[in-house]
């Protein structure tokens, strides 16, 4: 039986619940979507979940959608480079602006809540994987374990595979 996860917004305007098979936090993601959207070490958190179980329990109309350029040249100025429109819904609240999680229509089964609004107790991961390292903030120093793996970009170990790996697959 998956992992039942409730979640919610700074403000309490969203409330959410849906499952997982992937509850571990591992993945810190140092791109500059997500430290620019949703990071608060210079990075992001997220977690794997069941799209037919998300349950929107309060404020779906406080749910806003921000889709994300994405530029060829590795700029971060969307502005003056070559970019295409990201498949990726971040979904936030409109009210105080909490990332809430990233839905991407290319796997319609999968959606990802942020750990950090995630209101259930989430098991600590043993090992963690820092991705996207090659777009990191100057000023982030990352506090890489012993037991952790280290990307310049993505790995080639999805979600589901990682926690298998590891054993923390919720069946």
């Amino acid at each position: 039986m998956p992992m039942h996860l409730e979640g919610s917004c700074r403000c309490g305007a969203v409330a959410f619940e849906l499952d997982s098979h992937t509850p571990v936090p591992y993945q810190l993601c140092y791109c500059t979507i997500c430290r620019k959207t949703a990071g608060g070490g210079g990075f992001a958190i997220n977690l794997g979940g069941v799209s037919a179980s998300l349950k929107i329990k309060k404020g779906k109309r406080s749910i806003g959608v921000y889709r994300a350029e994405i530029c060829d040249d590795d700029s971060e100025n969307c502005e003056t480079s070559p970019c295409k429109l990201s498949t990726g819904e971040r979904n936030f609240c409109t009210k105080c602006g909490t990332a809430l999680w990233l839905f991407d229509p290319t796997w319609p089964e999968l959606i990802h809540p942020f750990a950090s609004v995630i209101d259930t107790d989430l098991p600590q991961p043993k090992a963690k994987v820092h991705l996207m390292l090659r777009y990191k903030a100057s000023w982030v120093k990352p506090q890489i374990g012993r037991s952790d793996e280290t990307y310049d970009e993505y790995p080639k170990l999805s979600l589901k595979a990682w926690h298998r790996k590891h054993q923390v697959w919720v069946k």
